[in-house]
């Protein structure tokens, strides 16, 4: 399977980040990895790493709704208002633990791609890639 140039998590639970992490490298999706810890911060990553579309710009994001500073949902609000080359080709998933009816309005009205709850796995990485990658994890 070809890999994807990069991942960025958005995650405040560094543990989740960590287990994620672990978790896409064992299945060798991609060898890059960003963490934010909130959505202020993968703002910042993204204006700085996406001026142009360039391989260092995430392919995939999975984005938690539940963290401080900038919780997903007012990521993906600023993230709308980014110039056109910072989000060209971002898939982003929305992983998330619970959802209150009215964030799961909002968010159908936001630029993702899907909602995958925690914790990620196996068969959820290879949905992912098959929908919005046309590709799959090797069985």
């Amino acid at each position: 399977m070809q890999k994807l140039s990069s991942i960025l998590l958005v995650d405040d639970d560094a543990t989740t980040n960590y287990l994620n992490e672990s978790l896409l490298r064992s299945l060798n999706v991609t060898d890059k990895f960003i963490i934010a810890r909130d959505g202020l911060e993968a703002l910042s990553l993204l204006q700085s790493q996406c001026v142009a579309p360039t391989t260092s710009c995430p392919a995939l994001i999975l984005l938690d709704v539940q963290m401080p500073a900038m919780n997903g949902i007012e990521f993906l609000e600023a993230y709308q208002q980014l110039p056109q080359e910072h989000r060209e080709a971002i898939i982003i998933v929305v992983l998330t633990t619970s959802m209150h009816s009215r964030d799961l309005a909002r968010l159908h009205e936001l630029p993702i791609a899907g909602l995958a709850s925690k914790p990620l796995t196996e068969e959820k990485i290879n949905t992912i890639l098959q929908l919005h990658f046309k590709r799959q994890l090797p069985h």
